[in-house]
């Protein structure tokens, strides 16, 4: 944005719903050709030696290892627990990651087996993914995840009716599930694959800052495109432009499909040079992922054993 909006500005735009309407589309029109080439530009930014193991190490410490099959157990959940706590057990060094996600009817087992660790427990909620349920549903899918112990809700948009224009719905569930949430925090997913624009993901993003998500997140990673470094930078430059206005730090998390370290570090290339470097911690900064982790430790080994160690040497989640 050229200007970020002042403090009044955002009082006014959550008086009515006409008022939403109106800031929202009185944000500037996204540059589609400048946002990709500067996207594009700084993905192509090489790091030093020492700052790659530092990166890694960043990286790791913001992973949320995510495991949302309709197959998943309370083994598996427990599993992936010891690994988010012990990452790579022969190097015990290596950080833990920011956090395990799971569905809320495994929150509790992921609670009991994270306990005293300082590992987090997220929950996805509000019919998660879909986000096609009644409000009393989906709040009390996030009360269920709340009293299981979950400290970090994932909550959906219902992006039907923010396509049909409906901001004030939209708005009015993030307040109605920010409630439910207690002390937990929120991440708002936007499922930005499927908002068709830019502009959409623009508005979006303020959308989920106004109405309190204290993370706005790229996608359930059930959608393709999910996370994609533009659609990234939009979310990043969201949240520097509300700190600048109000004061308050607000997190940005980037989920699906990014996969190896090298997507990794480009992504936390972006949050220097967007955000600042101020959000280069697990408090404001995560990745949504699954297999992220394991090359993250592999590349972790290479560099402090100055050779490839190979997928054999990483326990598979």
């Amino acid at each position: 944005m050229a200007q970020s909006p002042s403090s009044s500005e955002l009082s006014d735009a959550v008086r009515d719903d006409r008022s939403l309407r109106r800031f929202l589309h009185s944000l500037p029109g996204v540059d589609q050709v400048g946002l990709e080439q500067r996207a594009a530009g700084l993905a192509t930014r090489s790091i030093k030696k020492d700052a790659k193991r530092w990166a890694i190490d960043t990286a790791i410490s913001m992973v949320d290892l995510t495991t949302l099959e309709g197959a998943d157990t309370e083994g598996k959940v427990r599993a992936l627990c010891a690994k988010a706590r012990r990452p790579d057990p022969e190097r015990p060094d290596t950080p833990p990651v920011a956090a395990v996600c799971v569905y809320s009817d495994l929150a509790a087992t992921a609670v009991q087996a994270l306990e005293g660790t300082g590992v987090h427990v997220a929950s996805v909620a509000t019919a998660f993914p879909s986000g096609r349920a009644a409000r009393a549903v989906k709040l009390a899918d996030v009360e269920y995840a709340v009293a299981a112990g979950a400290d970090e809700i994932d909550m959906v948009i219902d992006r039907g009716a923010f396509l049909a224009g409906r901001y004030g719905q939209v708005f009015d569930e993030i307040r109605a599930v920010k409630a439910a949430c207690g002390d937990a925090h929120l991440k708002v997913i936007l499922e930005t694959g499927e908002l068709a624009t830019y502009d959409n993901v623009r508005r979006a993003s303020w959308l989920g800052l106004l109405a309190g998500g204290d993370f706005i997140k790229t996608s359930t990673g059930k959608v393709s495109p999910a996370a994609t470094l533009p659609v990234t930078h939009l979310m990043l430059q969201a949240v520097r432009d509300w700190r600048e206005a109000t004061g308050e730090l607000r997190g940005v998390k980037p989920a699906g499909g990014i996969r190896n370290t090298k997507d990794a570090i480009r992504y936390l290339v972006a949050v220097h040079e967007v955000a600042g470097p101020e959000w280069l911690t697990p408090e404001l900064f995560r990745f949504g992922a699954s297999s992220l982790l394991n090359d993250l430790l592999m590349q972790r080994r290479t560099q402090l054993d100055g050779h490839y160690s190979g997928p054999d040497h990483v326990a598979v989640d």
